[in-house]
């Protein structure tokens, strides 16, 4: 693998492996560390800025629920199919044998489960799942599914279409398309993540936060931290004075704190550094 980062990318690997040494880590973890498993993150380099599904829209608009239903109906399975790749089973690994106190992630596609990672928190939710805003009944995005295309036989899936991190599909709200309410009181189903817009659950980000308190290094790994709900953990890091490594093609709002930054992929760069 080392003949497939550059001399600048290899001296930083080295500078990370001291940095690091010895170290129980926290690990932040974003969309970039999926890219390599096929699905596409937000802010990459050469992609045009896309507008997620907000909280506040998705709460107030039938129209935008329409939308976003028949959006992810098309673009879930995407989500589901895909493998963990060489950056998920590195830190899958590397917990097994110690060297990982907390994986925090913000992506919701249960890449690091699947790679066998059990210490993990999250932090915008789980695209597998479905949950009621009015009663709180939870069920399967699978679940989910299924009642979907009873109540929409016609609509087919195109495996061409593109998608996002959230599976949300790049196509038109489909004409006629039906949600179906929550089986339980009949109030309005929200996949469980957190939109644009919503804040993440309180005892979730402080269970984060007490990890990242225990460990002795953070690694941040595939996100730009654009978003106040991962850079959060940074400064926290850079207060506590300790050492950041941060993994990601492109600027991140971390790279003035961080003790390292490789600029290379994390399916690549992951298997070297902890391995």
């Amino acid at each position: 693998m080392n003949e497939n980062l550059g001399a600048a990318a290899l001296y930083a690997l080295e500078y990370a492996k001291e940095a690091l040494e010895g170290k129980a880590l926290a690990v932040l973890t974003g969309a970039g560390i999926s890219t390599d498993s096929g699905i596409p993150d937000y802010r990459g380099q050469g992609k045009v800025a896309r507008h997620p599904m907000t909280f506040d829209n998705f709460m107030g608009s039938p129209e935008a629920r329409i939308r976003y239903w028949a959006r992810s109906f098309v673009g879930w399975s995407r989500i589901s199919d895909a493998e963990p790749n060489a950056g998920h089973l590195a830190l899958a690994e590397a917990e097994r044998v110690g060297r990982i106190e907390q994986l925090i992630t913000q992506n919701v596609d249960q890449l690091h489960q699947r790679a066998g990672s059990t210490k993990v928190i999250d932090l915008h939710g789980r695209l597998d799942l479905v949950k009621c805003v009015g009663c709180g009944f939870t069920f399967t995005r699978v679940e989910m599914d299924h009642l979907l295309q009873e109540l929409n036989p016609t609509i087919s899936k195109d495996p061409d279409i593109e998608f996002s991190p959230d599976g949300d599909a790049e196509i038109e709200a489909v004409q006629g398309f039906v949600v179906p309410a929550c089986p339980k009181c009949s109030g309005i189903l929200k996949p469980d993540v957190v939109f644009f817009g919503e804040n993440v659950p309180t005892e979730r980000v402080e269970n984060a936060m007490a990890a990242l308190d225990r460990s002795d290094a953070l690694l941040v790994i595939g996100t730009s931290l654009a978003v106040n709900s991962g850079f959060r953990f940074a400064r926290q890091a850079a207060k506590a004075e300790k050492p950041i490594v941060v993994i990601n093609i492109g600027p991140t709002k971390a790279d003035e704190l961080a003790t390292v930054k490789l600029e290379a992929s994390s399916s690549l760069v992951l298997p070297l550094l902890l391995l």
